[in-house]
């Protein structure tokens, strides 16, 4: 039976050890972000940098209250000024007894952005993992594959070990503006950020319930990038069992909007996600109440016709005249006439 996608209050037991493997350096590029807070001068330090072999004393997962992403202790990471490397590194923990991924670490460095285009994972089945589809969701695919380490930071794709079961808004609203916000500040500074993914699950669920994300840049003593935040595991109008994956439409949102959206067809044969859902497609059959608002940057040039998130590299480039700042929907955007950027994908 569904239970809410709102995640309760931790009971869980502390997970034993996993054991750690290292990957090597590897290379990408991608865009940027600008959307930290005020950064403190140094980071928190009680705990050790690495992965997690056991949920860190007083830690609880937090409980989902409409916010897709929430700070967690200040917006510090809990790493130790020790910790504070430039020597380039990849860990993962390796899969418990019930298949789901542990915490994932790395320092991020020029030397790990990936040079080639990312190749496909359909063949890695997360725990939990459904095919589940809504229209009202861009893309249609409620699930996700999720890396715990983007393939735009560390070129590591199709490994077990870095890939969850993720909703599409975990996935796009809450992990890929930080990563892409990494991905660019690498590669323009070539400084290092420390970086540490953990995913969070209740019990004996083989969904998680969100995960943490800590990182900090090095060089500049965090001044570019410190934060530590929670992206929970959710998406608008669908409610989730965590234990299973299995899911089902939210009654309450469907009668809350003007245009009830169409049932879930998680039972269709599963189908090849590279051919069917592109990503950042929206499709005529998706409900224009399914997103946000959002401050877009729209460029005005004929020429373009593209909109972008604020902290795009490519906004960098823009002429001020071709400037548009604008706060709406992607889809009001797009009806508008312009097209989602390439490489921030709003």
């Amino acid at each position: 039976m569904p239970v809410s996608s709102a995640a309760p209050e931790s009971t869980a037991p502390e997970s034993t050890a996993p054991e750690i493997e290292t990957t090597a350096g590897i290379e990408d590029t991608s865009a940027a972000a600008d959307t930290s807070a005020a950064v403190p001068s140094e980071p928190e330090t009680t705990s050790d940098y690495g992965i997690h072999t056991e949920r860190p004393a007083g830690f609880t997962i937090p409980v989902y209250a409409g916010e897709d992403v929430i700070e967690l202790d200040g917006n510090r990471p809990r790493f130790a000024d020790t910790d504070l490397i430039t020597e380039e590194f990849i860990e993962f923990s390796e899969l418990d007894t019930l298949g789901r991924c542990g915490c994932a670490a790395a320092c991020i460095g020029r030397g790990l952005l990936p040079t080639v285009e990312r190749g496909q994972i359909g063949m890695v089945r997360p725990s939990g993992w459904q095919l589940a589809k809504y229209d009202f969701i861009d893309g249609k695919y409620l699930f996700n594959r999720c890396h715990l380490i983007a393939y735009e930071l560390c070129g590591v794709n199709d490994d077990e070990r870095n890939l969850i079961t993720g909703t599409r808004s975990l996935n796009i609203n809450g992990m890929l503006p930080i990563e892409n916000r990494i991905a660019d500040y690498v590669a323009n500074t070539g400084n290092h950020v420390c970086y540490r993914v953990t995913p969070w699950f209740e019990g004996d669920d083989l969904v998680a319930s969100g995960v943490q994300m800590e990182a900090y840049s090095v060089e500049d003593h965090g001044e570019a990038i410190c934060l530590n935040v929670f992206c929970f595991n959710v998406q608008q109008g669908v409610v989730i069992d965590y234990l299973t994956g299995e899911n089902a439409l939210d009654a309450n949102w469907a009668a809350a909007v003007s245009e009830a959206p169409s049932s879930v067809s998680s039972s269709a044969p599963e189908e090849s996600e590279s051919a069917s859902s592109p990503e950042g497609q929206v499709t005529e059959e998706q409900s224009v109440t399914s997103s946000p608002e959002v401050t877009y940057i729209l460029n005005t040039n004929p020429k373009s016709k593209r909109f972008h998130y604020p902290y795009c590299d490519s906004v960098k480039k823009m002429n001020k005249e071709n400037k548009w700042e604008f706060t709406g929907t992607r889809e009001e955007a797009i009806s508008m006439g312009y097209v989602p950027c390439g490489k921030c994908r709003p």
